[in-house]
C-alpha cells in the first residue's frame, strides 16, 4: 500500500477531484498555502494499492497543467523602497508535486 500526497494548484482542484472519483480513487482534499507564489493550494491525500498507483498518477497527470503567469516581486525590505519600480515577471505554475511514500499500517473504523 502507498499513500500518493498530491499538492496542485487550487485551479485544478475540482478537475482531479472529479477525475479521481471517476476512475475510482478516494481521496482527502486539503487546503493549503504554497510558500514562492503565497497563492492558494490543494494538497490531495490518497491512499492506494501498489498496483494502482500508476493509474492515480495518470489521472493527476492529465489533470494538472502547467501553465505561465504573471507575478510582481515582493518590494524589497530594506534599501531604497521609494527607487523602487517592480516589474512583472512570467513564472511556471500549475502541475502537481507528488509524493509516494509507503504506508506501513492502515487500520479503517
Amino acid at each position: 500500500m502507498k499513500l500518493l500526497i498530491a499538492v496542485i494548484q487550487d485551479k485544478d482542484s475540482n478537475r482531479l477531484s472529479n477525475a479521481l472519483i471517476k476512475e475510482g480513487f478516494r481521496a482527502t482534499k486539503l487546503a493549503s498555502t504554497g510558500g514562492f507564489l503565497r497563492a492558494g493550494n490543494t494538497t490531495f491525500l490518497i491512499g492506494i494499492e501498489d498496483d494502482r498507483v500508476q493509474g492515480a498518477l495518470d489521472v493527476i497527470r492529465s489533470s494538472c497543467k502547467v501553465r505561465d503567469q504573471l507575478v510582481t516581486p515582493v518590494s524589497p525590505v530594506s534599501g531604497a523602497a521609494d527607487s523602487y519600480i517592480p516589474f512583472p515577471v512570467e513564472v511556471q505554475v500549475g502541475g502537481a508535486a507528488v509524493f509516494v511514500l509507503p504506508v506501513e499500517r492502515f487500520e479503517h473504523f
